[in-house]
């Protein structure tokens, strides 16, 4: 797996102070995206257990509320294995920071079992996530003065309990 970029302190990608990793690979190819140069699953820096690391030790400070996971796409089935380990790691190490990720598929058909990226360890990247923003970016429907996603078909579910 590759990643474009660690942003160390967004504000924009959810609530709060927050760590937000930015993957590579998409197939989505969505007219607009901001970030049109992940769609390459090979863009950016290999991910390493450095990259691991470095992710972690960015979200120790108090002030950083959580982890954001976009991108790219972290549900195509070439990255899910390794996202299903680094969101566990941070599950376990930060129980108090909540975990969102930004998807193009959608939660009640693409991530559910036979669903068209549902692989072998969807359920456990779903499982440490707390808020899951899902939906395609259509530019057509974007909306500047919406909090927290882009165009109004996009939708904000919380999978498990958040902290304000």
């Amino acid at each position: 797996m590759y990643y474009g970029m660690i942003k160390k302190c967004d504000i924009a990608d959810g609530p709060g102070v927050r760590v937000s990793l930015f993957v590579s690979g998409c197939r989505h190819h969505c007219k607009g995206c901001f970030n049109a140069e992940t769609w390459d699953f090979a863009y950016g820096s290999p991910y390493t257990k450095e990259t691991e690391e470095e992710i972690l030790r960015l979200l120790e400070p108090d002030y950083i509320r959580g982890f954001t996971l976009l991108g790219g796409e972290p549900f195509e089935p070439e990255n899910q294995r390794e996202l299903a380990g680094l969101l566990a790691r941070i599950r376990e190490t930060y129980p108090g920071k909540d975990i969102w990720c930004y998807t193009g598929y959608l939660y009640d058909r693409d991530l559910q079992p036979g669903g068209c990226v549902f692989t072998d360890v969807t359920e456990t990247m779903l499982s440490c996530i707390d808020v899951l923003v899902d939906g395609e970016f259509i530019e057509e429907q974007k909306d500047v003065t919406l909090r927290f996603r882009g165009s109004r078909n996009q939708r904000i579910l919380t999978l498990h309990g958040v902290k304000d």
